[in-house]
């Protein structure tokens, strides 16, 4: 056998590659909404924005820290999009991804229901957001998911793919991001951040009030951090121009 034959590793099986990164985000957005709709139906103390944003900070980081290297840690459509968008997700995965975090969302709501108490349930209208009470708030509650989404992304595109800024410590920076934003804008649009985050206690509460507010603003801020990075901010091998 001639020795100098050097044997290239093998592709990853398509289970590996297809299907266990969506039960990752499955698994993953279902922890990540139970425990964030729970923190908000159970806070019976009334610490104000203060369990919320470290519940969902906390198992944020967590669960990207122990699932991250299977699907990348996304669990929110907006990252999806976003991580597209700068070429760290194949365009298969796209929608499957969306298909599993939004599935996610409606599971962890459901186990929320399951085990909060029911008059605390209806008076948190399930960990859904409701923030907005007429149309007048609208254009300063989406201003507010379009800023702390741009916040959340540029932590999350500049902290884990983009080569030149990339740390190890991605998780727990994008877990603080979450905080940091449900503790300055909570009381203004409830800090979604997430579109499945918002999907799941809607479908399970039936609460669908300016629901699409907590789509457009994410989507939106995916697509502005996909363009900044994609011509100003990515290193050589993610930017398109000014190489």
């Amino acid at each position: 056998m001639d020795m100098d034959i050097q044997f290239k590793p093998s592709r990853p099986h398509w289970y590996e590659r297809y299907v266990q990164p969506c039960v990752a985000e499955l698994l993953g957005s279902t922890l990540f909404i139970f425990v964030g709709c729970l923190s908000v139906v159970e806070d019976v103390e009334g610490t104000g924005r203060l369990q919320p944003a470290l519940a969902h900070g906390l198992v944020l980081g967590l669960i990207i820290a122990v699932l991250g290297n299977i699907s990348g840690g996304h669990f929110n459509p907006a990252v999806s999009l976003c991580v597209w968008l700068v070429g760290g997700l194949n365009i298969t995965m796209l929608v499957p991804y969306w298909v599993s975090q939004l599935c996610g969302g409606v599971i962890g709501a459901g186990l929320a229901k399951a085990m909060a108490a029911g008059e605390r349930y209806a008076n948190a209208s399930g960990g859904a957001f409701g923030t907005i009470t007429a149309d007048g708030q609208v254009p300063s509650v989406l201003a507010a998911e379009i800023v702390m989404s741009t916040l959340l992304l540029l932590v999350v595109c500049m902290g884990a793919i983009n080569g030149k800024t990339k740390t190890p410590l991605a998780p727990f920076c994008i877990g603080f991001t979450v905080t940091v934003n449900v503790l300055a804008g909570g009381g203004v649009s409830g800090a979604c951040m997430n579109p499945a985050r918002a999907f799941g206690p809607a479908l399970v509460a039936s609460y669908w009030d300016y629901h699409w507010v907590y789509w457009v603003g994410p989507m939106v801020a995916a697509l502005l951090i996909g363009v900044l990075i994609r011509l100003l901010m990515g290193d050589q091998t993610i930017r398109l121009i000014l190489k």
